[in-house]
């Protein structure tokens, strides 16, 4: 029971007391009678001296227990008078001054972490205790190539990404590096944090694209450099000594044989000096010159450039062009050169017999599917790798120079074949 509860009792006896006094008071002579009245005197002020030393301070000790577990940190109590109470009400507002503080700091801390998080460059996946997504920073709905709606409440498993794929299969505080078909490389880190006692799961991606891109490229140009060194210098001595022993033996009877293996064996030196060429062409690719181009226009100029090849293969060239996309900056000529080479690439893809459609979207996108045989696992880890191809006499040349004009450019970009079977190279400029 309350102790308000057992005050009124008190107060009920000693009130009895008191009417019991007085009713007994015309039986008392006068001496009898002021004893009685100086008992219910020191009845009432032992009940007032009672009510503020122990009932108001219980009391106001009670409201600040119902302002705690309201979570009120913001009020506070006030001294009562009474040595033993004011101790606890001085500590109780201390407490409450103590916790109004930590949930200040904890918002603004949480407050600056969430910025953090919205502003980081790294990728960040947070996930619920039943292992499903539950927030998704703008860098790692980016990196994922999806919406948000696409991924909250989802399963990774069921996420419809590349590199959702890839993080699901990282085991709890595995680090994994992870290169996928649109030659963007990634750094994932699964790991956990603690909130309210619970671990929650959560991914950090970081891009590193850039760098891996950076070292292939001094590696390869150094090794083109030196080839391409070695192999014009040796071919020029050849073909220089093939000329002067052709001129001396096409005056002799009966060497025309030998003449004309000579020139063969020129031909193929100018030849190999032509493919290593290609080969140093690659690394020597200008920066791009950013003018306001009509994607539309670029598109379809591309577009009936390619109709002869694609109508000796028998492939229907399609073009589809929302006529929302306006003007974006871009190298037009360099531009150009990679949709030639994603066309081509395509009708070779398919051979004969096939559709290929491109098209232009809002924002500013391209997208070019062919119905072709499709690229296996295996090779799209591969794609955009330096010197790799899957065409028996390919150099491996061709999806890296698209590679670097679209970074030059700042696109994002994919190349992979969806569950429809249908194989999709996909643009997105910035």
């Amino acid at each position: 029971m309350r102790i308000k509860f057992f005050f009124f009792i008190l107060v009920l006896f000693l009130v009895g007391l008191a009417v019991t006094l007085v009713c007994l008071a015309g039986e008392m002579n006068t001496i009898h009678l002021y004893i009685v009245e100086g008992i219910v005197v020191f009845i009432l002020f032992y009940l007032m001296v009672f009510y503020q030393r122990i009932v108001k301070p219980m009391n106001t000790i009670g409201n600040g227990m119902e302002l705690l577990r309201e979570q009120d940190f913001s009020s506070r109590l006030s001294p009562v008078g009474q040595y033993e109470a004011d101790r606890i009400v001085n500590i109780f507002n201390r407490m409450m001054e103590q916790l109004k503080n930590e949930r200040l700091r904890l918002r603004e801390q949480n407050h600056f972490l969430d910025l953090l998080i919205q502003a980081s460059p790294m990728g960040v996946v947070i996930l619920t205790l039943d292992g499903q997504v539950s927030q998704v920073n703008p860098m790692g709905l980016k990196m994922l190539g999806v919406r948000l709606d696409e991924t909250v409440g989802k399963n990774l498993e069921d996420v419809d990404s590349p590199l959702a794929a890839e993080l699901a299969g990282i085991t709890k505080e595995e680090t994994k590096v992870v290169r996928l078909n649109d030659a963007n490389v990634y750094k994932c880190t699964y790991s956990s944090f603690i909130d309210r006692g619970f671990s929650h799961p959560f991914y950090l991606i970081e891009r590193m694209t850039e760098e891996v891109m950076r070292a292939e490229k001094r590696a390869y140009e150094k090794v083109i450099r030196m080839i391409a060194h070695e192999v014009n210098n040796t071919t020029a001595g050849i073909t220089s000594t093939l000329d002067t022993v052709e001129q001396a033996l096409s005056a002799e009877k009966e060497m025309e044989d030998i003449c004309d293996m000579m020139r063969v064996c020129t031909d193929r030196c100018f030849s190999m000096s032509r493919f290593i060429t290609r080969f140093a062409d690659v690394v020597k690719i200008p920066e791009p010159t950013l003018t306001s181009v009509n994607l539309n226009e670029l598109v379809s100029t591309c577009k009936r450039f390619m109709e002869g090849m694609c109508n000796d293969r028998n492939i229907v060239l399609r073009l589809e062009c929302d006529p929302e996309v306006g003007k974006v900056r871009l190298d037009a000529s360099l531009f150009e050169q990679v949709l030639v080479n994603i066309i081509k690439n395509a009708a070779e893809s398919i051979d004969r017999d096939g559709e290929i459609v491109v098209r232009t979207m809002a924002p500013a996108s391209i997208e070019v599917t062919d119905n072709g045989a499709g690229i296996d696992k295996e090779t799209e880890e591969k794609l955009f790798t330096p010197f790799f191809s899957t065409k028996p006499n390919g150099q491996g040349i061709g999806l890296v120079f698209i590679r670097e004009v679209l970074t030059r450019h700042g696109c994002t970009f994919s190349l992979r074949t969806y569950s429809d079977g249908l194989t999709r190279f996909r643009i997105m400029l910035n």
